[in-house]
């Protein structure tokens, strides 16, 4: 599917480079499935980013606060930018990959095993190569998320889609199960070939032109609010708004210390990351070409959190270094771990909480005194106790007091 418009009528100041098929054959060719183009300008979002910022939303990513000014414009990214290209990768998203028995949910984009970053690198390090050898010296950068670069904007403003009330791009084919990429570029640009309606199912309804480069495409939302709806722990404050420090995805991956007791179950078995909202969108459930996406292997449909309890450093290592799982580090995935177990475990998983208990970790240790609690409030207190005598951080230790007060009353209170 290639998206774009006709370049707008202003006066040239220098030689336009044309894309022809070609190229936009080769982006296919390596899973690329929409393409499209629009000028650098200063992001329409910036002000509505710092008011996030400003809320808190952000929590611990500080990252994004640290940078938030390069934000403001492509230039940030690449000094001197002109054109992006947009691009959109889908990635498998079957429903027919139940969850085993005992074992915790990995998000969708994560099933390929190996990291996204790393996969979409490889694909476009090529083609930027050749186009910076063709076209010297302008540059061609391309960047996946890690960048200072509203992605899903320029997504927006290249054709690709329209922002979702779950601040997820949406497309008409592919739904929202697709990874973002974008092409920066010093030099002003063209497809040198026919466009489309980025969200027809089928090329050639219409002619470029139809819709004014730089504009972002109408949105198909409508009145649904199933994705807002859904949410197991209310994250979105209002549509187009996500509070992160609530968000499943943001808990279990980005934030790697203590969890709000108030959020566990609510975690429900999500191990990593959180499909949820994107599982109730009609656009998702609606059956189409993203179906013919296959990932070999599926190595990370779901995963055991009894098997995660019982890694060390080394095999947590050696399993997941080149996985998306290695964000979260072992501390991070063994807590989420024991988090599961909190909420679908039953007594038969008590031995590998008890082990985590022993952890050299204060996260896990923590996480695993909250579960155990959970699951028996009657055999875990002698656990419990004898763990506490001998506890020197000050965090584990509150959680097991809370966790001695729960087996008191018989259930769960944050």
């Amino acid at each position: 599917m290639i998206c774009g418009a006709a370049l707008p009528g202003e006066a040239k100041s220098m030689t336009v480079i044309s894309l022809d098929a070609g190229f936009a054959a080769e982006l296919q060719s390596a899973g690329f499935e929409c393409l499209g183009i629009t000028p650098a300008v200063d992001s329409g979002g910036f002000s509505n980013l710092l008011d996030w910022l400003d809320a808190g939303y952000a929590g611990s990513m500080d990252y994004l606060a640290s940078r938030k000014d390069a934000y403001r414009h492509p230039r940030g990214v690449l000094p001197q930018a002109r054109y992006l290209i947009a691009l959109a990768k889908p990635y498998h998203a079957s429903d027919h990959h139940p969850v085993g028995r005992g074992h915790g949910k990995i998000a969708r984009y994560v099933w390929q095993g190996a990291d996204y970053h790393d996969v979409i690198h490889r694909d476009l390090k090529p083609v930027c190569r050749r186009l910076n050898e063709l076209h010297n010296p302008h540059r061609f950068r391309a960047v996946v998320d890690t960048a200072p670069l509203m992605e899903r904007e320029v997504a927006e403003l290249a054709g690709l889609g329209w922002r979702g009330k779950n601040t997820l791009l949406l497309n008409r084919t592919w739904g929202s199960y697709f990874f973002l990429a974008v092409i920066l570029t010093d030099a002003e640009i063209r497809l040198d070939f026919p466009h489309c309606d980025p969200n027809d199912s089928e090329p050639g309804d219409s002619e470029p032109g139809d819709r004014e480069l730089g504009n972002p495409t109408h949105s198909y939302c409508g009145t649904c609010t199933a994705c807002l709806d859904a949410c197991p722990t209310d994250a979105f404050v209002q549509a187009n708004v996500l509070d992160a420090r609530k968000c499943i995805s943001y808990l279990t991956i980005e934030h790697d210390g203590w969890i709000d007791p108030g959020l566990r179950e609510g975690m429900g078995d999500w191990l990593f990351g959180c499909d949820v909202c994107q599982q109730v969108c009609p656009w998702n459930r609606k059956r189409g070409r993203r179906e013919q996406i296959e990932t070999a292997g599926h190595r990370l449909t779901s995963l055991s959190p009894r098997e995660l309890l019982q890694l060390d450093e080394a095999e947590f290592r050696e399993r997941f270094r080149k996985t998306p799982l290695w964000r979260t580090r072992r501390r991070g995935m063994l807590r989420n771990a024991a988090i599961v177990l909190g909420n679908i475990g039953t007594r038969d998983d008590l031995p590998y909480l008890r082990q985590g208990l022993q952890d050299s970790e204060a996260l896990v240790r923590g996480a695993c005194a909250w579960a155990m609690a959970r699951i028996d409030p009657i055999a875990s207190p002698e656990i419990l106790k004898l763990r506490l005598s001998m506890e020197a951080d000050a965090d584990v230790r509150h959680e097991i007091e809370q966790a001695l007060r729960v087996c008191r009353r018989g259930s769960f209170a944050s």
